[in-house]
């Protein structure tokens, strides 16, 4: 990362704490350097920066949101965001035929890395309120690479700091807490190992 990009993360860390008022809650596990997937419910594009900007900063490093091209790649501030400061994986959320059995494979490179992913397994922001059926990426990428913990997040009030079509954040204080890792058990099949995941989020609302 160049000094320009450090300075840049830095700022954003900073505006995103007085935002947000946000530090993690480790209840279920503490921070550690290997690879990890941290899954979550989302509500805000902010969600995945939050998640990142509250990890250590040993740890930022080595952990990569994984976000959607169409939104990150609309313009050249985004993009620069998106590549050169919170270093994310964009993949294509729309792909079809051929694409779409290809759309996880840099989220596979980014593990074999020794990188660890922030990922939302609801595909698209929510409510705030209700978590949606979780879809089926975060099964395989469990199947293709099961020594990687799966670490349960829950995000708190994101959805209020920047609604869906709000230009400009509210600030307001959120939570952020993370749970115990779970991992897929032999034989478990793709819709249970998916509604286990979504209850260990549900259940870090308090």
């Amino acid at each position: 990362m160049s000094l320009s990009s450090r300075l840049i993360s830095a700022a954003c860390i900073a505006a995103l704490r007085v935002l947000t008022g946000v530090r993690a809650q480790w209840l279920g596990c503490g921070p550690a350097s290997q690879p990890r997937i941290y899954f979550a419910n989302h509500s805000s594009h902010l969600d995945g920066v939050v998640i990142w900007s509250a990890l250590p900063r040993t740890l930022r490093a080595h952990t990569r949101p994984v976000a959607a091209r169409d939104y990150w790649d609309a313009s050249p501030l985004r993009r620069f965001l998106a590549s050169e400061v919170f270093g994310a994986v964009l993949i294509e959320r729309k792909a079809t035929g051929h694409a779409r059995g290809q759309v996880l494979e840099p989220l596979f490179d980014a593990l074999d890395r020794g990188d660890s992913l922030i990922l939302f397994p609801e595909g698209t922001r929510g409510d705030g309120e209700a978590i949606a059926p979780f879809k089926s990426g975060l099964y395989h990428l469990a199947r293709q690479r099961p020594a990687v913990e799966l670490v349960p997040v829950y995000l708190d009030k994101l959805h209020r700091v920047l609604p869906k079509g709000a230009a400009l954040p509210v600030p307001l204080l959120c939570g952020l807490r993370f749970g115990a890792p779970l991992m897929l058990a032999d034989g478990e099949c793709r819709e249970p190992f998916l509604a286990r995941a979504r209850a260990a989020v549900e259940a870090l609302r308090g």
